[in-house]
């Protein structure tokens, strides 16, 4: 597929997002850019997140993980399902309890303003560095498979990425996103089956023949507990994709703005529990993708892509989809999932970037009414800006697979966040507010000094996603030693 031809799909894909901008953005109200008034349904929102909630982090760095790890992120992945019934009935409850727009609002009325601006930044620098790793991705394939043709700058390419999301949420906000990410979904969800069915009529199979197959079984391991003390052994695996989900979607604005446009409390409910089941299958899916393209490239010799001298497992399935022969409806398809999936994640960032940053910071409600919406849009232009830059700095400083760094990342930076939520929802404990940054700033700096500790140091054993719930443990334990004789009793967890 020609560079040109890459473009001409993406214009036309942008053009669509644009339309649907237009309609839900007329309004360009605060309230509909970080609410959409409370109006959205539940099951559009439960698909959407689907895409928002893979990005196209899973579209290419699960199936480029496979060949290092096996199925062991299943192991993960049913983490994630118990992490997401926490959010339906722990959390959930509390947010539409206390009608909050920014979800760390909660941290303001149960603890006080240092807690509450200990929460936003966490997930401000959680929300930028994740945000940057999904869109860095997407920006190496279009560099690499589109851009690199015509001579134009890995740091244009970016700028053009963050310009296009930028221009069809800047007026709508969270109500465009909604039914983006509803679009986004389908086309990444489309393509990923589409993939698999054309690569094994490729190969002379059909789904059956390629799931009973050898070939398969090389890659196919989903429970390792022979060793506790490897990084992947399913307690660990499990319990760190049950925090990861808890922080990264029950304690994340971005993931959590969008429940928050439901109805009421029963359709946010709703959404989350059915999103949950439907996102083991589509996991499952794309670890099955990930092995039929290893086991393709074997069988057609189709090496590793190279980048900047390494060999990058994250650019196998763009390899083989647009360079190796598996015809248009591939490389088209393959070319409309990943933009989905990218920008399904991306848009909701930038704009719960926004939200976050307006409501907690500036305090944009104590703001003249005429100023709000000037306030927004300058805001918005700012975290595109910072995202600009963050993408960019990733391209020399990121040397592993993306999904693997995603993942590390939250370990640190959402452990104050598990804390702070933790004490606050499961004790009645009030704390002295002003001393609530060191304790997060220690914790964050113990946990990463046991996690750049030798192996020899651990007696062999290899440390993995546990580090977040250890990371949130000290930070309750901090919390705790703060505590204050005075008993809160307004936000306690059945007040």
């Amino acid at each position: 597929m020609r560079p040109s031809h890459i473009l001409l799909l993406i214009g036309g894909y942008f053009l669509i997002l644009m339309i649907i901008s237009y309609f839900t953005g007329r309004n360009d109200s605060n309230a509909d850019f970080f609410r959409a008034g409370k109006q959205s349904p539940w099951y559009l929102v439960a698909f959407g997140m689907i895409g928002a909630s893979l990005s196209g982090v899973t579209f290419i760095s699960v199936p480029g993980w496979v060949e290092s790890s096996q199925f062991s992120y299943m192991q993960v992945v049913f983490g994630y399902l118990a992490g997401y019934f926490v959010i339906a009935f722990i959390l959930l409850p509390i947010y539409y309890r206390l009608n909050v727009t920014s979800i760390y609002e909660y941290l303001l009325k149960r603890f006080g303003v240092v807690s509450y601006k200990v929460g936003a930044i966490s997930f401000f620098i959680s929300r930028v560095l994740g945000a940057s790793f999904r869109l860095f991705l997407v920006a190496i394939v279009l560099q690499q498979f589109v851009f690199d043709a015509w001579g134009v700058p890995f740091e244009l390419t970016v700028i053009l990425s963050i310009l296009l999301i930028w221009i069809y949420t800047f007026k709508g906000g969270i109500k465009t996103i909604v039914w983006t990410d509803t679009l986004q979904t389908l086309f990444m969800l489309l393509s990923v089956v589409l993939c698999i069915y054309f690569i094994n009529d490729k190969l002379n199979w059909s789904f059956a023949q390629f799931m009973d197959s050898e070939a398969l079984q090389t890659y196919n391991q989903v429970l390792f507990t022979d060793n506790f003390f490897q990084k992947h052994h399913f307690v660990k695996s499990f319990l760190g994709g049950m925090f990861i989900t808890i922080c990264m979607t029950g304690l994340d604005q971005d993931m959590m703005q969008k429940n928050l446009t439901c109805r009421n409390l029963g359709d946010a409910q709703k959404n989350m529990v059915s999103f949950s089941l439907v996102l083991i299958v589509v996991n499952f899916v794309f670890l099955l993708l990930g092995a039929l393209l290893f086991i393709y490239a074997e069988k057609m010799n189709i090496g590793l892509p190279v980048m900047d001298g390494r060999p990058k497992a994250d650019l196998l399935f763009p390899e083989i989809a647009l360079n190796s022969g598996l015809g248009m409806t591939v490389a088209v398809t393959f070319i409309l999932g990943l933009i989905a999936a990218a920008y399904s994640s991306a848009d909701s960032a930038l704009t719960s970037l926004t939200t976050s940053f307006c409501v907690d910071f500036l305090d944009i409600d104590k703001q003249p009414e005429e100023r709000q919406r000037q306030i927004r849009k300058r805001t918005h232009v700012g975290m595109s800006l910072l995202l600009v830059i963050v993408v960019i700095a990733f391209k020399y400083i990121l040397d592993r697979n993306v999904i693997d760094g995603l993942l590390t990342v939250a370990t640190y930076t959402y452990g104050p966040l598990l804390g702070l939520f933790s004490f606050g929802i499961f004790t009645k404990y009030q704390i002295r507010d002003s001393y609530v940054w060191i304790i997060a700033i220690t914790a964050v700096l113990m946990i990463i000094g046991l996690a750049n500790l030798p192996i020899e140091m651990l007696g062999g054993y290899s440390i993995g996603y546990e580090l977040l719930p250890l990371n949130g443990l000290l930070t309750f334990i901090g919390l705790y030693l703060l505590r204050e004789r005075k008993i809160n009793t307004d936000l306690s967890p059945k007040g």
